[in-house]
């Protein structure tokens, strides 16, 4: 089964991390003056590639670079680092250059569904135009050199965000998180190192950068994923047969019913019950043909992207009402209700 419209695979991501030869690590720069420096020689490196926009952080409101970290375009590092940090994001916004992060640079791309091939295309293009203008740091027997230890030699993480439901709710994450470690990949939540798996969302992604190549790293993450995709499988058939299969059907359908006829909602209440609507999708209990606009749906209602789409400052009652009206025409729409 495709492993998109059986909703086990949510997005795929391609990091690469690089340092410019003959400046400091980030943490380390000398002070304002080099930033810019650095800022200014990536954008005109990709000026000619891409409709990028060059955001710098000490120019945006907490808000807007809020929004930006929901939407998957920048990290908390970079926020936090506003002064001196600096992204530069493409028109369809699934590509962005972190300047000054922990790095110099944290290239990304974000697609839809499984596709690393094309993730790692779409950066190996941005990374060499960019070498091709500026010479990154690299080591003979280290390779690419960055300011953590973890990133040396391709700097690559290939990473791919999955739902699974039903080994949450089988208890298998944690014997799975064990399996995947000693492959040497990792697991971690949404928002990456540290976050929390909400909405059964999990992140896969490789561990050993050093003395692999990109190739054996986009294999292995692969390999896992697809292994890990088959026994969510086998674990959502055994929902549907097991002994509480009509628990598991009645919570999918009264969560539909929440987030379809309630008058507020919280962005926690709302990952949480998005998450067995989409199970309650996935297992046939509700007719939601494409279960990824469900993804879609719960990245549009975060509390940032709500307030940019009113286009003034809202409460957090305000936020609640206006996810709560907007989720149930979502829902219905998604489910061909009048």
């Amino acid at each position: 089964m495709d492993r998109i419209s059986d909703g086990t695979v949510v997005s795929t991501r391609v990091r690469l991390a690089r340092n410019l030869e003959g400046y400091p690590f980030p943490s380390h720069l000398k002070g304002e003056k080099q930033a810019k420096e650095i800022i200014r020689l990536v954008s005109s490196a990709l000026s000619r590639l891409d409709e990028f926009r060059l955001v710098y952080m000490d120019s945006i409101s907490g808000e807007e670079a809020v929004c930006l970290m929901e939407n998957h375009l920048i990290s908390p590092n970079l926020i936090n680092n506003k002064r001196y940090s600096a992204a530069l994001i493409n028109r369809e916004e699934n590509v962005s250059v972190m300047i000054n992060e922990e790095d110099h640079l944290r290239e990304q791309c974000i697609v839809k569904g499984l596709d690393l091939r094309l993730a790692y295309d779409t950066m190996s293009e941005i990374d060499n135009r960019i070498a091709g203008s500026m010479k990154f740091a690299f080591d003979e027997q280290l390779g690419f050199l960055t300011a953590c230890p973890t990133n040396l030699g391709t700097g690559l993480r290939a990473s791919v965000m999955l739902f699974l439901p039903a080994l949450t709710i089988n208890g298998f994450i944690p014997k799975v998180i064990r399996s995947i470690s000693r492959l040497g990949l990792t697991v971690r939540g949404v928002y990456g190192e540290g976050s929390e798996a909400d909405g059964y969302k999990y992140q896969i992604s490789n561990e050993v950068t050093l003395g692999v190549s990109e190739e054996e790293i986009l294999a292995s993450v692969e390999e896992v994923v697809d292994k890990v995709c088959e026994l969510e499988q086998t674990e959502r058939r055994n929902l549907k047969q097991g002994k509480d299969a009509l628990d598991i059907q009645d919570e999918c359908l009264r969560a539909y019913g929440v987030v379809t006829n309630c008058a507020k909602i919280s962005t926690r209440e709302f990952v949480n019950l998005t998450a067995k609507v989409k199970l309650g999708a996935c297992l046939g209990y509700i007719n939601i043909p494409d279960v990824s606009a469900i993804d879609d749906l719960v990245l549009k209602l975060s509390p940032s992207n709500i307030t940019a789409a009113a286009q003034k400052s809202l409460t957090a009652v305000e936020r609640d009402v206006y996810r709560a009206q907007y989720s149930a025409k979502a829902f219905k729409k998604m489910t061909n209700q009048p």
